[in-house]
């Protein structure tokens, strides 16, 4: 399965875009403008300092072309051809279907299908789809996140019709054999056993449950260990039935490839997708996620160090928010003893634990669900520096309420274009980022637009939006290690109270 920044489970720690605006601005002007009164100002405020150069965005015009087609089961096909001098090409099933939407008493079984999908089908066995990937040189994986399901190929373009036909037959045809099941069960808690020894990844774990206690958002994507014991087959069939269908499925291609060929293997051969309409935002709203605030810690005295995470309530994917919290991200930073770039971060927070010697580590992160979101702080560090380091991290909170400048948002609006930019580095990237955008966005927002938004983001709207998601808002907190010095719940909570 894939592995990624957060977990190998697929944790997005970033949001990407926003809901649409009803004004564009390719350029961000040379003098201050007055704030138009008819659209909203956190869009079209004045982002760079007066007199300082256009920021041209031109170069993103260039960008490939992305078509998108619609088939009768509502299955949408979205491709970006570009020139690969490897002659390279990516495929994916992107599917609005995750842990959050798993049935009463089955969490894990959106994880267990990801695992049973490659174990054969009425057409492949398990060991023929091995060889038929490995013959080609390709590469088949998958990955689950709490709202998302994946199921993606890199082969070389003169095999994409192959991959997409490998796709739709596991994903239509699969047996699901009993004796793979059992033998399933065994390989997910083994991975079970590997996660629990990354403390990174058992802390964002703790912290959607202290977030969103007895909620299906504040589930593990794994599920518990009388789950993954008792999931049988009808589970499984039971999920892909309500959740596989048509109008919530994306195929997302992009390298070597072409969009009408594209959509023909896929009208062709993805004919067993139901056409029913209920949409993953449906579920949403009939079961909305609330933010809730608490305080898990789990001792640990074989950890030399504490690692805990500090949240307030996220913008969701199309919150109009979200770029600023974005900003707000990139302006907290982070910070890596082991990083080689001393103490010369633009990071204010960064600057004073590395300085100060508070922590081996630190990372801002924004998480993005459909309603609702985490953003915060994640540190590792040695047990006496917990109150420091904890009286550091919530002044530099309350700081961006209130004393951002000009010159700090610049830097952190390069800062955060240029890591979307080395986000779509490659084919793979470039497929996966079409596929979640169709799927949380309904298009594939262009660059030069994306980056408009981001330049319009200015000192005042980002201490604007801090007030918002900060001051007297509830905290959710994670905390694994030896952490009796960490303060306890209701001083981080105090620290906001305006």
């Amino acid at each position: 399965m894939a592995l990624t920044l957060l977990s190998r489970l697929r944790r997005k720690s970033t949001s990407l875009f926003l809901s649409p605006i009803k004004r564009r601005h390719l350029f961000s002007l040379p003098e201050t403008i007055d704030e138009p009164t008819s659209v909203d100002p956190r869009f079209l405020r004045q982002a760079s300092l007066a007199k300082t150069r256009p920021i041209d965005h031109t170069p993103f015009l260039r960008f490939p072309e992305v078509n998108v087609s619609t088939l009768s089961n509502g299955i949408r096909v979205v491709t970006q051809a570009y020139p690969c001098a490897t002659g390279m090409a990516s495929v994916g099933v992107w599917i609005d279907a995750g842990s959050r939407f798993e049935a009463a008493g089955t969490n894990g079984t959106a994880h267990f299908l990801e695992h049973l999908i490659f174990k054969g089908t009425k057409r492949r066995t398990a060991q023929s789809l091995e060889e038929e990937i490995e013959n080609m040189g390709a590469k088949l994986n998958a990955y689950t996140s709490r709202e998302q399901t994946t199921f993606f190929a890199d082969v070389q373009s003169k095999d994409i019709g192959v991959a997409a036909d490998i796709l739709a037959d596991i994903l239509q045809n699969s047996t699901f054999p009993v004796s793979a099941i059992n033998r399933e069960r065994g390989v997910i808690l083994r991975e079970m056993q590997e996660v629990q020894g990354q403390v990174q990844e058992v802390i964002f774990d703790y912290l959607h449950l202290a977030a969103f206690p007895t909620q299906p958002l504040g589930d593990t994507i794994l599920g518990p260990e009388e789950n993954i014991r008792s999931i049988s087959r009808n589970d499984l069939e039971r999920y892909i039935s309500t959740h596989y269908t048509g109008p919530r499925t994306v195929v997302s291609a992009a390298g070597g490839v072409n969009h009408e060929d594209i959509v023909n293997k896929v009208e062709k051969l993805f004919t067993k997708f139901s056409s029913d309409s209920t949409a993953a935002d449906q579920l949403v709203k009939a079961i909305p996620a609330k933010f809730i605030g608490t305080d898990i810690r789990v001792p640990d005295y074989e950890n030399p160090h504490v690692h805990f995470a500090i949240a307030f309530e996220g913008a969701g994917w199309i919150d109009p928010s979200s770029i600023p919290v974005m900003i707000l991200q990139s302006l907290l930073g982070s910070w890596n003893r082991n990083m080689g770039v001393g103490n010369c971060t633009g990071s204010g927070l960064a600057h004073r634990i590395s300085t100060s010697n508070l922590a081996e580590s630190m990372m801002a992160f924004s998480t993005n669900y459909s309603d609702t979101g985490l953003f915060g702080v994640y540190c590792s560090a040695h047990p006496d520096s917990l109150h420091d380091l904890s009286c550091v991290i919530m002044e530099e909170f309350r700081r961006l309420t209130s004393d951002v400048s000009e010159i700090d948002v610049e830097r952190a609006r390069v800062q955060l274009k240029s890591a979307l930019l080395l986000h779509i580095d490659g084919s793979t990237s470039v497929a996966e980022n079409n596929g979640r955008q169709m799927l949380t966005y309904g298009r594939v927002m262009p660059f030069v637009e994306l980056f408009a938004r981001i330049d319009a983001v200015d000192a005042h709207t980002v201490m604007e939006t801090a007030k918002h998601f900060i001051l007297n808002k509830n905290i959710a907190i994670a905390a694994v290690g030896p952490f009796e010095k960490l303060p306890d719940h209701s001083w981080f909570r105090s620290q906001t109270i305006s």
